[in-house]
């Protein structure tokens, strides 16, 4: 394991609420519909703490996917801005929690803090994990050129280039296809 497991969660959360939004470039539709949509990937990345099931808690999370594709898409700097930015939003105070089956491990967000704080303050910290450990090689842009999902490599050897919708498989088909027509 390269980091903590929360920090290796909430990467893959962030991507997978990055990616859940729709884009009429490649046909993506809304990755998160409903309140129950966001109630499965709250649970899903075993986000703890109050949650309200409604509508406009389901908007506040789909507002902040712009602000961590950020992540994907500045240098270093704006990386460390975004990530300092983040934290002061939330009002961040780093403490060690123990819950459900997570032994001890970092929360910074306050106290009943709403969900889109959560993931936002969250993302941020694990960020400065990623900033600290020096590996911002690892953020990368899915290799296929019809796909603008983001992807944070955790494989030991830094090679993978293909997001979680299939991209790679197509793309393997496709080599596959060219070199049998040759």
């Amino acid at each position: 394991m390269l980091f903590a497991y929360d920090v290796e969660l909430s990467l893959g959360a962030a991507a997978e609420l990055i990616n859940s939004e729709p884009r009429e470039s490649n046909d993506v539709a809304e990755g998160l519909p409903d309140p129950g949509a966001l109630n499965d990937f709250a649970t899903r990345w075993k986000y703890s703490g109050a949650r309200t099931f409604d509508l406009p808690e389901l908007t506040a999370v789909r507002r902040i996917r712009p602000r961590l594709r950020q992540f994907w898409e500045r240098d270093e700097q704006g990386i460390v801005e975004l990530t300092n930015d983040l934290l002061r939003e939330g009002r961040a105070l780093p403490q060690l929690r123990k819950h459900d089956e997570f032994d001890w491990h970092l929360h910074a967000e306050p106290p009943g803090a709403n969900l889109a704080t959560r993931i936002s303050v969250e993302t941020a910290m694990a960020f400065v994990d990623v900033i600290r450990a020096g590996e911002l090689g690892r953020l990368r842009i899915c290799a296929d050129p019809v796909c603008e999902n983001v992807l944070f490599d955790l494989s030991k050897n830094r090679s993978r280039r293909f997001c979680d919708a299939g991209c790679g498989n197509r793309a393997n088909v496709a080599a596959y296809r060219a070199r049998k027509r040759a």
